[in-house]
């Protein structure tokens, strides 16, 4: 450890003004940290940046036959997916997940409607008017099927119970 030394004026109890030589620490320790924040503080930026550059966005079409085009989709946590107004008439609607509070309700009729999935587990949806018909959809984030029971017990007609219970078979089948 290197140590320097600098010069101060000090008052001694009489008045008179005396050079003391006071043993300073200097920061040769530190250098060394010193020299690698600046890298450190890229590469957490550059990982930072690359992780949001590496987020994909998954499209789901509203289709002719009162479906989605993908129905059961496994995405990663900070992926998004945009549904697709192809055919009019349709909207998404979240109807059970692990935080809906996180998500909007239900989308407009006929509009475009994405949303960044931030939390891992299993999100349900349906087109509002063509729910009891079995217009379903899951999203799976972090491959994550903890909230799975919570899915299953959600109260819907009769076709769209036996839809749903495809979905999940399919959603399990991914996962395994």
């Amino acid at each position: 450890m290197n140590v320097g030394y600098a010069k101060c004026w000090c008052y001694s109890g009489k008045n008179d003004k005396t050079w003391h030589r006071l043993k300073l620490r200097l920061l040769t320790e530190m250098e060394p940290v010193m020299r690698i924040l600046p890298v450190l503080f890229i590469l957490t930026t550059l990982l930072i940046i690359s992780k949001s550059a590496s987020a994909e966005t998954v499209q789901i079409e509203f289709t002719k036959f009162d479906t989605y085009s993908t129905e059961v989709v496994h995405i990663d946590i900070g992926d998004s997916v945009e549904w697709l107004p192809e055919s009019a008439g349709h909207n998404v609607e979240f109807i059970a997940g692990p935080n809906m509070d996180a998500l909007p309700k239900s989308s407009k009729m006929d509009d475009l409607h994405s949303v960044v999935f931030k939390t891992p587990g299993i999100y349900l949806y349906g087109c509002t008017p063509h729910l009891n018909m079995g217009m379903l959809g899951l999203v799976i984030v972090g491959n994550n099927l903890q909230n799975l029971e919570k899915i299953h017990d959600v109260k819907l007609s009769r076709v769209a119970k036996s839809i749903l219970e495809n979905l999940i078979t399919i959603a399990k089948s991914h996962s395994e």
